[in-house]
């Protein structure tokens, strides 16, 4: 199993889309191993966004990140980081395919509704910063409606 930090941004939370996008990612078979409603600091920002602190856009998003509540949510499944990235669409709403998160709600270049981890070392790095209580394990028995041992086996 796979586990993935995903934001729904300011955006999101304001335009009260927060329901919506979690049953897609529920609705798609991942388990929800963390949720919370928080507001992200300025130190927290910093850290999450880093790589970018020399980009032009990085004042401008940590401004966003910060401006309003967040909904952190960390998700598991087989494959999760790929099946969550599609399932939010390019990152640009304008250029999202219709049937993601992105391409139904979203049309800005700068409020993109959703964050997803871009890696497994991204994600573990991302899902320490927003959850550092760490996550709950728990037996979640959809799983066994979801995958088919047999077949998962064989990847």
């Amino acid at each position: 199993m796979e586990r993935t930090l995903i934001l729904f941004k300011p955006d999101a939370v304001q335009r009260g889309l927060s329901g919506e996008i979690l049953s897609r990612f529920e609705r798609k078979g991942l388990k929800i191993a963390g949720m919370k409603l928080m507001q992200i600091s300025q130190e927290l920002a910093a850290k999450h966004y880093e790589a970018h602190k020399e980009r032009p856009f990085y004042p401008g998003l940590v401004q966003f990140m910060t401006s309003s509540p967040v909904v952190a949510l960390a998700l598991e499944g087989i494959g999760a980081i790929a099946t969550c990235r599609k399932l939010m669409g390019a990152t640009f709403g304008s250029d999202a395919e219709a049937g993601t998160i992105r391409g139904d709600y979203g049309v800005s270049r700068s409020f993109n509704l959703v964050h997803g981890s871009d890696s497994p070392e991204a994600a573990e790095r991302e899902l320490g910063l927003f959850f550092p209580e760490g996550l709950v394990d728990y037996d979640y028995a959809a799983y066994n409606w979801i995958y088919d041992p047999v077949e998962e086996l064989k990847k």
